[in-house]
């Protein structure tokens, strides 16, 4: 293996026996070798899987719940045994697969430093040298002298990365496990990823977040059941997740096929209407430049699984969705360009002080902003029983690159107050794909301009 390589990853598979009742195992263990395979049925976890890492990259590997990524890790990290191929690295190993690992319950947090520190290849006097470093970044206070059988989930990830970190490791591994910690502590530890990556270390880590693979990662890995589908530029292997992720059923088959076949070729650009998906769609995971039109499109599969109808009270809304400014209608957004909420109303009654509102929420619930359509001063006066009014929300996509949820409601007065009258709750979902040359932060693009002044020295003459 070259000395620029350091993790080399070589035709891996994985199988795992089966066992339908528990008393099979033991049956398989003592049945002769020619029937071995009578009490068990095989689950293959990794088929084939080959890739190279070189010193000094970061890699996320994206993939569905259960598509073979934590088994990979493991593999890669030595704790499970590939059934065939083969494994090489180069350099100490650092991992944080799952809470736990390497830890002894029973012990405490001060013994399990030096237990797990140990593990990771330190002597006890490196440990010693670095104990009070580890403590002060887990900040777990006086629990490390407590066995950590009665520490939160928190508080295990936080020692467990602490100590992870502070080996110095050549190559750092990090399953989903950060994702209990706090937003705060999450923080830190992609700091400190940051750094680790700055002096030359190898980093992997799954995660389920688009923007965490775009600004930290030089490469992505998309493994789907067991196999790997794309290796190479994070917004390409994102982009084509994305689309696996929320393809209608009917056509994640012919999503896979291609992928292999580009993998297979070394064809990177991605393929659009030929697996009946709209060509816009390649154009914005390009970041093609162009026609706004041409880079939104409307994904099939982009639906919500989580919309519900209050209640109704003399009216109904129908058909709330997105439009593009030319009456086109779209679930793919480009960030910063302007849209059309659309939705109608028919009333089955007549009502007073009518208005109509909608609600952008995140992926978590967080009610990021919205309208309603007059002031509490200048609602429509009446609305007769049998009308039906178009309502329309012009609003422009300063989002960062997500999954977004919105609402529809309408209000009236009924007897003294207003009430809703009708309401849709995460009725339409939307998502903006990920944008490697966004600047903004946050949630919201408030279009901040930066500008950065050189300064000549105060000591310094001209």
């Amino acid at each position: 293996m070259s000395s620029d390589v350091s993790i080399d990853v070589s035709s891996v598979s994985k199988i795992f026996p089966i066992y339908e009742k528990p008393h099979h195992r033991l049956l398989q263990m003592v049945s002769p070798r020619s029937r071995k395979h009578r009490w068990f049925r095989e689950f293959q976890a990794l088929h084939d899987v080959s890739f190279r890492i070189m010193k000094g990259e970061t890699v996320g590997i994206v993939g569905r719940n259960g598509s073979g990524k934590s088994t990979l890790l493991q593999i890669i990290c030595g704790t499970l045994a590939a059934t065939r191929g083969d494994v090489r690295t180069q350099g100490r190993i650092a991992a944080l697969l799952e809470l736990g690992a390497g830890f002894n319950p029973e012990f405490t947090g001060r013994e399990n430093v030096y237990l797990n520190g140990t593990l990771l290849g330190l002597s006890r006097e490196q440990v010693q040298s670095r104990f009070d470093e580890i403590v002060a970044f887990a900040d777990i206070g006086d629990f490390i002298e407590q066995p950590v059988k009665s520490y939160s989930s928190g508080m295990f990830v936080r020692l467990a990365f602490a100590v992870a970190i502070h080996v110095e490791p050549d190559i750092l591994i990090v399953d989903e496990a950060l994702s209990v910690g706090d937003e705060a502590f999450q923080r830190k530890c992609f700091a400190r990823i940051e750094r680790l990556r700055d002096s030359g270390a190898t980093i992997i880590f799954v995660s389920h977040s688009a923007s965490m693979v775009l600004e930290l990662c030089n490469r992505a890995v998309l493994i789907d059941r067991g196999e790997l589908l794309a290796l190479g530029a994070p917004k390409k292997v994102v982009t084509r997740y994305q689309k696996l992720l929320y393809a209608p059923a009917d056509r994640v088959a012919r999503l896979r096929a291609l992928y292999l076949e580009q993998l297979a070729s070394g064809d990177d650009e991605d393929i659009g209407d030929a697996a009946g998906i709209p060509p816009g769609d390649a154009a914005a995971a390009h970041g093609a430049s162009g026609d706004n039109e041409e880079q939104v499109y409307l994904d099939p599969g982009l639906v919500s699984q989580s919309a519900f109808r209050y209640e109704t009270h003399g009216a109904h809304i129908d058909d709330p969705h997105i439009e593009t400014l030319s009456g086109r209608r779209v679930n793919v957004l480009r960030p910063g360009s302007e849209y059309v909420y659309v939705y109608s109303v028919a009333f089955e009654r007549t009502v007073m002080s009518v208005r109509f509102g909608m609600l952008i929420k995140t992926v978590s619930g967080v009610e990021l902003g919205g309208a309603v359509s007059s002031s509490l001063l200048e609602p429509i006066p009446v609305v007769e029983s049998g009308e039906r009014i178009d309502v329309r929300f012009r609003f422009r996509a300063m989002v960062a690159p997500g999954t977004y949820f919105m609402n529809a409601g309408v209000t009236g007065r009924l007897g003294e107050e207003d009430h809703f009258l009708d309401r849709l709750v995460d009725v339409v979902v939307f998502r903006i794909p990920p944008d490697p040359g966004r600047i903004a932060t946050g949630f919201v693009d408030f279009d901040v301009v930066p500008e950065v002044v050189p300064v000549r020295h105060a000591g310094r003459s001209e």
